[in-house]
This record gives C-alpha cells, structure tokens and sequence, in this order.
C-alpha cells in the first residue's frame, strides 16, 4: 500500500517531468506477409487524452502491444518522461507506469475483485501470509478515490461487463501509472455506464496520467478526447486538437475518402411472413414476446443493455431454447432446440461476442468462414466441392476487405473487427433464409460499417428478412424498417421506421 508521503513525492516528482510522458518515434513492425507499422509516431502529453483512430487493421492495436511490452518494435524508439526505453514484458511496461486495459477484459473470474487488483502484490503478514483483510481496505480506498461501487470481496464472475471494466481501470491506477491505453472501452456498457467512466478519465486526466483511448465511436472522441492521431493501413496520418476538426475531416483521414452515406438503406419489396414468433418466453430472463419479419425486411431490435433482447435472438437460433411459445417459419411451427435445428430451417446468427462465442480462435480464417459451409449447395455425391467453397472464400474476403495476409493465417491474429468480418462472411454463404445480427458492427471502424450496412441492405434486396440488434441507436433508426423495443424482458413497443426517433425509442427502453 502506498502511504501518503510516497505518493506525495510521487506527485513532486512528477511535477518536474516534462510535459510528453511518452513520445513514440519511427516504430516499424512487420510480420510474415506483413507491415503492421511503418515509421509511425505518437505524442502523449501529460494529463491528456489522446485518441487513436483508424480502421481495423490500421496498425493501432500492434502499436499499442508495444508500447505496453507485448511486442518488440523491429525499429524506433519510445521515451517514456524523456528517457529512452526498451520494454522486455508487459510487466516491465507495468513497472515503468505503462498500463493498459485490453478490450477483452482478462481478470481471473474465481477470484475476487480484491485479488485481481493486488495479484503479485498482496499484503501479508509477519509470517507472509495474505491479510485478506487489508487487502479488502486497501481495495474499497482505492475504489473510493475513483467512486467505484462495487463489493472488494465480490468474485469477478457475478460483476457485469460494466463494473469488469471498473476493476481493470482501478487495478491500471494501482500502479500508479503515468500511461494509461484503453482499447475500446465502452463497447458493451450503457450509457449511464459511459457517463461514470468519463467521469473516472476525466479525473485521471486531472491527476496528471496521460491518457491513450482507441475508439470508433466519434461521440466520444469530441467528448473525451483533448487531440487524436489517425493510422491508415500501418503508417502514421496525423494529429489533430479535437477542436480543430470534424467528424467528416475525421473520417476523410481515416479511410482516404468520403464516406457520404453511413446508412444507405435501399427500397426493398416487402414481402410474406417470413419468421414468425408468438408469445415466445424463457423463464427469468424475458415473456410473451411476439413479431414477425417479412420476406426483405430489415426488422430491429433496441433496447438498454440487460433488456433480453439479445437473449430472444439466441432462444429463437436455439443456443438457449425458449421454455414456451410458437416459432413459424413461412407458416410451418417449428421445433427449435438447437443452433443445428435452426439451420436446416434456413437461420443464421451472428453473435454478440466474437471472442468467447463466434471465432474459433486456433483454427485459420477460411475454416472460421468455411465451417458453417458444409452443407448440401457445396456437397457433391457426398463429396465436399472445396475448390467451390474456396473461391468463394476469396469472394467474401474481397468484397468485406477482411485484411490478412491470407486466408490461412489464424483468426486470432487479425484485429477484432476483421474477425467480425469474417464472421459475417461465414453465415452469408450458407444464403439463409432468416438472418439474425447481434451487434454487426461493433468494434468495426467507420468504412467498414458503411461496407457492411451496404451489405445487410443488399441482403434485403434479395428477399432476405434479417433480424438486426444494435445498441447503437443511428444504425437501427437507419437501417430498419421497423424497430422492435424491449425493458426487463418484455415488448414495450413496435414502431415504424417514419414514426421512429431516439426519443421514442428511449422512451420505450426505460419505463
């Protein structure tokens, strides 16, 4: 535990440190087939937030694993407070005040927030055992500097995604940074929950810690953000006051044109029923909820974070069946007890969390796209056509520009959106029937998003009824047709798309 005489000289110490707490200068990277970073730089300055933009696979993650020690740079250099430094480990990185909250949050979920925060450096006593105890005060002075509220005796795996975020902030503080990087986020919080984490930036940002805050969320970059710098394809664009730009010059920097239309939902001939749901209900989590979606339609699904509504989209896929209700589709009821049930009906389902629920992270980029595929329209006389399922691999990587080296590199390797990407590409070429998105867009950068929602529109256009849910209230009031709300487990409302505004759609998440 620090004392405050030590953090008091801390603070003196600090005050004599010149302004750029990290300068990053000329880093190049390159791994086999290719160049993730080529002579970038970075200024961080003292008690800022500098946010790092780019489209996924621009290089912002790479730079960011160097700078917290989990890649060497092949060339360049970092200063951290003016010194050169070559960082050997993220603990290395960690003991020189360089912390960084990674977008998969990695806190050990059997233990309680406590031992996550103080791992390595417990408290013990005269005869080296862990004083729980301690530990457990030093925990709620720290969550009290930072007005988190959560129990220090709490085990990680009843936390939600919110309060998660909180404790790796708290546990970065605990270091005593003076480099804080955090990769997207607010990606899965509210926006009650956002609110609380400005407010936490913005006190860090007081007490002098530099701030490196990688988003795609252009909101809060004019809201948190006091200077940006841009990548594109691996090398360094610019820097920016935030003041001095908008969002249009923001995007232009970033993907080398105008993005003119963000939502460009096209006329679509709405046609029969083509799902079909009746008084669908899964105990304890939501009730009676009834829709259907037509032939062309975009149907969306809006709703504050804990409402059910991704929830429904998983009962209906059969990933956890519903305990009652009707399930039509083109009029036949349906039987749908699992993922295989709903699709040799014609379903596909995109999920919410890449990571833990839709990658195969070991396996390579075209069997991630290819392991839906296996189906009679690619089979021959029992006999798999992989030549066809392989060329229309290429197809699918061209057309979303999923940026690998090639088609073989493991999933894992590529950036967070470009495993989206490839996800998506997985379920559009088994040409479903019914296609149901949980978040499509989330953590994909501007371009891409444009690419995409193109994509689900076009999709339409062919007679596809897609399911669409979106925390992101644009996207669903730009793409939709009409816009299903829930709160709590239950329908609160069915709007149009002409009657639809963010002020009805809140209206109806929060009663």
């Amino acid at each position: 535990m620090i004392t405050e005489r030590t953090r008091q000289a801390i603070e003196r110490y600090k005050s004599k440190l010149p302004e750029e707490v990290l300068a990053i200068s000329g880093i190049r990277k390159e791994f086999p087939g290719v160049v993730a970073l080529d002579d970038v730089q970075l200024s961080l300055k003292r008690g800022t937030v500098h946010a790092l933009m780019g489209e996924n696979g621009a290089g912002k993650s790479t730079l960011m694993k160097i700078i917290a020690g989990i890649y060497t740079p092949d060339r360049g250099t970092i200063r951290l407070r003016g010194e050169e430094v070559k960082l050997a480990s993220p603990l290395d990185a960690l003991e020189r005040g360089i912390a960084m909250i990674h977008q998969e949050l990695a806190l050990m979920p059997y233990m309680t927030v406590a031992e996550n925060i103080w791992i390595r450096r417990e408290p013990r006593n005269a005869l080296g055992i862990i004083n729980h105890g301690k530990m457990a005060e030093q925990t709620q002075a720290l969550f009290d500097r930072l007005n988190i509220r959560i129990d220090p005796l709490s085990e990680v795996r009843y936390l939600t995604v919110a309060q998660r975020q909180m404790v790796e902030i708290a546990k970065a503080v605990s270091y005593e940074s003076d480099v804080l990087i955090m990769d997207e986020p607010t990606s899965a919080l509210t926006e009650t929950e956002v609110e609380h984490l400005f407010a936490i930036i913005r006190d860090l940002r007081a007490q002098g810690i530099g701030i490196v805050y990688i988003t795609h969320k252009m909101n809060e970059l004019f809201e948190i953000a006091d200077e940006f710098s841009v990548f594109r394809d691996g090398i360094y664009v610019g820097t920016h006051a935030s003041s001095d730009v908008t969002r249009d010059d923001i995007i232009r920097m970033m993907v080398g044109r105008d993005v003119t239309d963000m939502f460009p939902k096209e006329e679509a001939v709405i046609g029969a029923p083509v799902l079909e749901v009746e008084n669908l209900t899964l105990d304890g989590v939501f009730h009676d909820i009834s829709f259907t979606v037509h032939e062309g339609e975009i149907f969306g699904l809006a709703g504050l974070v804990g409402s059910g509504r991704s929830n429904v989209a998983e009962a209906i896929f059969g990933v956890t069946p519903a305990s009652s209700g009707t399930i039509r589709i083109h009029g036949k009821e349906v039987a749908i007890h699992s993922p295989r049930d709903a699709m040799q009906n014609g379903m596909a389902f995109l999920t919410e969390d890449r990571k833990d629920t839709g990658c195969f992270l070991p396996l390579s980029v075209r069997e991630n796209m290819q392991i839906a595929a296996f189906k009679d329209s690619y089979v021959r006389f029992g006999v798999i056509e992989q030549g066809a399922v392989d060329a229309v691999s290429d197809e699918m990587k061209t057309a979303l520009r999923i940026k690998t080296p090639n088609l073989d590199e493991r999933i894992e390797n590529l950036s967070g959106g470009n495993q989206q990407k490839a996800l998506i590409a997985r379920w559009l070429m088994i040409h479903p029937k019914i296609l149901i998105l949980d978040e499509p867009t989330r953590g994909i950068d501007v371009g891409a998003k444009a690419e995409i929602h193109r994509l689900i529109s076009r999709l339409a256009g062919e007679g596809v009824a897609v399911v669409m849910i979106s925390s992101e209230l644009p996207e669903v009031l730009g793409m939709a047709d009409r816009i299903m709300v829930m709160h709590e487990g239950h329908l609160t409302g069915i709007l149009d798309r002409d009657e639809a505004d963010q002020v009805k759609i809140m209206e109806l998440a929060a009663r």
